[in-house]
């Protein structure tokens, strides 16, 4: 047995992330589903997502890749009363995650 394999990872939480206004418009999908470790944050969904969509840093996600840009957010199973406002807790699994993008023009 390697050193490797001695530390299996644990990929029992799954979320789903929907992708409204510019998000959709850049990714050119609706949603995608994710297959995490437990205690995944949502720091490290942002992080994942800039790596995944490199599109999106710059634009929803800022450039530290880990965070986003002051008007985009999480809202958590589609309730707009409940976002994630603390990006170091976690989802819970089978969370519905929309990244709702407040971007507006005048």
């Amino acid at each position: 047995m390697s050193l490797y394999n001695s530390f299996k990872v644990s990929v029992n939480m799954h979320v789903v992330i929907e992708f409204t206004g510019a998000a959709r418009d850049i990714i050119k999908r609706k949603e995608i589903s994710l297959k995490l470790e437990n205690r995944t944050t949502y720091q490290e969904i942002i992080r994942l997502l800039g790596i995944q969509y490199p599109e999106l840093i710059g634009l929803l996600i800022d450039q530290d890749g880990q965070t986003f840009l002051s008007s985009n957010m999480f809202v958590i199973n589609g309730d707009l009363s409940f976002p994630a406002m603390i990006m170091s807790e976690c989802p819970k699994d089978g969370d519905r995650l929309v990244l709702l993008s407040l971007i507006s023009g005048g």
